[in-house]
């Protein structure tokens, strides 16, 4: 009987630690060695010695991003891809930019958890729940100045400034790369396209109605 729950024990260990986004370090830090042409999950490790303060610092944040575009927002990350030493510590960050009715459409972080706080401004806020017998449930909520909210890892989830004047916010992020699959992009902006049959199908539309679609995504997609 002991043994079963040793057994029973380790698995789950094994399994807590399967299901983590990022590995844990095994060292004080691994700066990303962009230059390697080596091949790994991730990056392999900048020799120490050669590590400086500047593999761990980044700088930009204070500048708004430009909102002009058709959804009225703009991410700037701050991930291992521009900060070198965030390789192997499972974190990351990013400011969120609104124009007035700016949104940040309907879009899940494959690899995170997303914690995001208002800086200035407000925001309607929510994620939606995975498929179940009780369908997909919608948790939102409007936020203000100072207030926060969490993004389970995966789900879809979007922000959207319903005021008149700009808004910003800090969101950060359980990965060193956390990934974004934007919802409407990727169905109707993917390359090839999916078959205007399964979209139809699966949105219960005509087809014209999907080719439309597609043709708006693919005209952004090439720009």
């Amino acid at each position: 009987m002991a043994a079963k729950i040793v057994l029973i024990s380790l698995l789950a260990m094994a399994s807590s630690l399967a299901m983590a986004s990022d590995p844990s370090p095994l060292q004080d830090f691994c700066v990303a060695d962009k230059a390697s042409k080596v091949l790994v999950n991730g990056f392999v490790c900048k020799d120490p010695m050669q590590v400086t303060a500047e593999d761990f610092f980044a700088m930009g944040l204070d500048k708004a991003g430009n909102t002009e575009n058709k959804v009225g927002s703009m991410v700037t990350a701050v991930n291992v891809n521009k900060l070198a030493g965030l390789n192997t510590l499972g974190i990351s960050m990013v400011r969120i930019d609104y124009a007035p009715r700016g949104l940040n459409p309907p879009h899940t972080h494959p690899r995170a958890t997303e914690i995001l706080t208002v800086i200035e401004g407000q925001l309607l806020v929510g994620f939606v729940t995975s498929n179940t017998d009780n369908g997909n449930r919608l948790f939102t909520k409007m936020l203000k100045k100072g207030d926060v909210f969490v993004f389970p890892e995966g789900l879809i989830h979007f922000q959207f400034n319903p005021g008149h004047t700009k808004t910003v916010a800090i969101g950060a992020l359980s990965s060193q790369n956390p990934g974004t699959i934007t919802i409407a992009n990727a169905v109707f902006g993917s390359k090839p396209p999916i078959s205007d049959d399964v979209l139809a199908k699966a949105f219960q539309v005509d087809k014209k109605t999907v080719d439309w679609l597609q043709a708006q995504f693919w005209a952004d997609n090439n720009n």
